[in-house]
């Protein structure tokens, strides 16, 4: 099994995704000297008897109350206990563990305040599948404290869990896992509650899903090109070279490797000068979705490796600075985007259904007996993508204030990400359903034509598919969507809230 180490140096996504899949984790000593000198800044305020929001205050509309003694030293556990409220379905296990190792790594970083013990119970529990069960709907996206204090729930020996397939009390599978229930002190409960871990961890699932559809999209179109003979001029590299966007050159780069060794780019074998733009435009939306989705991975890795944390454990300073850090707002803005990326590629793809629809309806007539597949699937896909456009609105903008309004303000990011991962499932659909018209019209065709080395892995792809789920399209739609996509060799791509802040 794979080890992934947490430095000083940031966490790439790769890494994160890693352990999601199950590598365990380790700390360099360094990373335990920059955790230890950040608990310091915390020991020193609690010496010094400093107002500290969360420390030696109360939280919420309560910041500027201070607590007693006793009320100092019973604190963090009533954080941890008062603000695990959640509804709905629990969290799929690999968002559990990408929120657990992001605030892992979120505690490396040193702003935190958190105990050493802290951090090696958040890496134990991740090593040893330790997996906190919580509802999936409570966090407003200003830290994501609901789920976030109840997977610090199970750290405390309390909550639930599951454990090697078993859904025990959280004291029970820890006892099984062999690990000692962490003791809060100092600032432990807060710094474990007050953090991104969901949004951050959901979207860096997200961004490595929507990478995989950008290939998907340029696949779909490819084979449709194939399909209905469409003009390649759309990929000359004067085109992109004429508008230098990363993005589209990337797209035209891959759909040209895709198509290599077509007869489509021979001279004439085009059926027209030039395509409705549904083709002609592919670099370009394609393109766009490309950017967006480079634009949200950096959104992302900025938060993974960021000490978001209110207050802020400033060593330089040493001391304890109430901000705004847990605030994840580029993170969410570019998930808004990224939908209207997603919906842009999702009507593109309909749009070319049309015209393999239409081509399929002409073929017909000549070669009735042929078998179609996607022909059957053209309605569902209409219905797609109204659905795939609704998703596309805004989420950040719609959270109401909570707490006496002094949270008047939040990032709605949980619900940004859940909307991209829901619209990246959508075109999913609609890409599988394309592939298997662009199947159809090819299979329609008494000369078949000969394909480029991408074209041809897609086609083969869907021919399996049907070869397995044979004779419901249905069946056959499902079966392309687990194995897509495909890429050839050499093709290249890039509930109330009362929170502790």
């Amino acid at each position: 099994m794979s080890t992934v180490t947490i430095t000083e140096e940031p966490l790439a996504l790769e890494d994160l995704l890693a352990i999601v899949d199950g590598a365990q984790v380790e700390l360099a000593d360094g990373v335990r000297d920059a955790i230890a000198a950040s608990r310091a800044v915390v020991d020193l305020a609690l010496a010094r008897k400093d107002a500290v929001y969360g420390l030696t205050t109360q939280i919420g509309h309560g910041k500027d109350l201070l607590l007693s003694d006793e009320e100092i030293r019973g604190e963090q556990m009533f954080l941890v206990k008062s603000h695990s409220g959640g509804i709905g379905p629990p969290l799929p296990t690999p968002q559990v563990r990408a929120a657990l190792a992001v605030r892992l790594n979120g505690i490396a970083r040193g702003g935190s305040g958190a105990s050493p013990a802290v951090a090696d119970t958040l890496a134990a529990m991740l090593n040893a599948g330790v997996h906190p069960v919580v509802p999936a709907i409570g966090s407003v996206g200003a830290a994501d404290i609901e789920p976030m204090a109840g997977m610090a729930q199970v750290a405390v020996g309390l909550g639930r869990a599951e454990y090697q397939g078993e859904l025990l009390f959280g004291g029970e599978a820890m006892r099984r896992a062999g690990i000692t229930p962490l003791v809060l002190s100092g600032k432990d409960g807060l710094a474990l509650i007050s953090a991104n871990g969901v949004s951050v961890g959901h979207a860096a699932l997200v961004i490595a899903r929507a990478e995989r559809a950008a290939d998907a999209a340029d696949i779909a179109a490819a084979l449709s090109m194939e399909a209905t003979a469409a003009n390649p001029s759309i990929l000359h590299p004067a085109v992109a070279r004429a508008k230098p966007i990363p993005g589209q050159a990337v797209a035209t780069d891959h759909l040209r490797a895709l198509l290599e060794g077509s007869e489509l780019l021979q001279p004439g074998a085009a059926r027209s000068v030039q395509d409705a733009l549904s083709f002609r435009v592919v670099p370009q939306v394609h393109g766009a979705l490309r950017e967006y989705v480079t634009a949200a991975r950096a959104a992302v890795t900025v938060e993974l490796n960021a000490a978001e944390d209110n207050p802020l454990a400033s060593v330089p300073d040493q001391m304890l600075i109430s901000n705004g850090n847990f605030h994840p707002m580029v993170l969410a803005i570019a998930c808004d985007a990224l939908r209207i990326a997603l919906a842009q590629v999702g009507q593109l793809s309909e749009r070319r259904m049309s015209h393999l629809w239409d081509g399929c309806m002409q073929q017909m007539t000549e070669h009735p007996t042929v078998t179609l597949y996607g022909l059957q699937l053209r309605y569902p896909a209409a219905a797609l993508f109204p659905e795939l456009k609704q998703l596309a609105a805004p989420a950040t903008l719609d959270t109401p204030p909570l707490d006496l309004g002094v949270e008047d303000h939040h990032t709605a990011a949980p619900l940004s990400v859940r909307k991209t991962d829901s619209a990246l499932g959508l075109l999913e659909d609609l890409l599988a359903i394309e592939l298997m018209l662009a199947r159809d019209m090819l299979a329609s065709y008494s000369t078949k034509p000969v394909l480029g080395a991408g074209t041809s892995a897609a086609l083969h792809m869907v021919e399996e598919a049907i070869a397995v789920a044979d004779p419901e399209p249905d069946a056959v739609h499902r079966a392309i969507r687990e194995r897509f996509p495909v890429r050839p060799v050499g093709a290249s791509a890039a509930s109330g809230q009362s929170a502790a802040r």
